[in-house]
């Protein structure tokens, strides 16, 4: 049974800061992808960023520059590094996984871009 569980949201001002995490059990965690997803209240679910088990990563357009996704496998955890962070960051951003031809989802995480 995978588990993924995020943590580290928050309220923020515009222009700062704030780092995810997700701990990630009951998976042979080096080997997996992982991504980060969020969702804006009355839109659909997006793709932010993922990294692959090489360390390779992609970026939506709309977080190129400003976050960047990174991962610890001696502790299992992916992180996203949000800088410069704009209203329209505002979301629930998930963690996710495919193992063994399943998807994996973490709870989510409220992130909420304000003054």
């Amino acid at each position: 049974q995978v588990q993924l569980v995020e943590s580290g949201g928050g309220l923020v001002q515009p222009g700062g800061s704030l780092r995810l995490s997700c701990a990630a059990s009951g998976t042979i965690f080096s080997s997996n992808a992982m991504g980060w997803y969020r969702q804006a209240p009355g839109k659909e679910r997006e793709l932010v960023t993922f990294i692959t088990s090489g360390g390779g990563t992609n970026y939506a357009d709309s977080v190129k520059g400003r976050f960047t996704i990174s991962r610890d496998n001696a502790r299992n955890t992916v992180y996203l590094q949000m800088n410069s962070v704009k209203p329209e960051d505002t979301a629930v951003y998930y963690c996710a996984t495919n193992y063994a031809g399943r998807d994996y989802w973490g709870q989510g995480t409220q992130v909420t871009v304000s003054s």
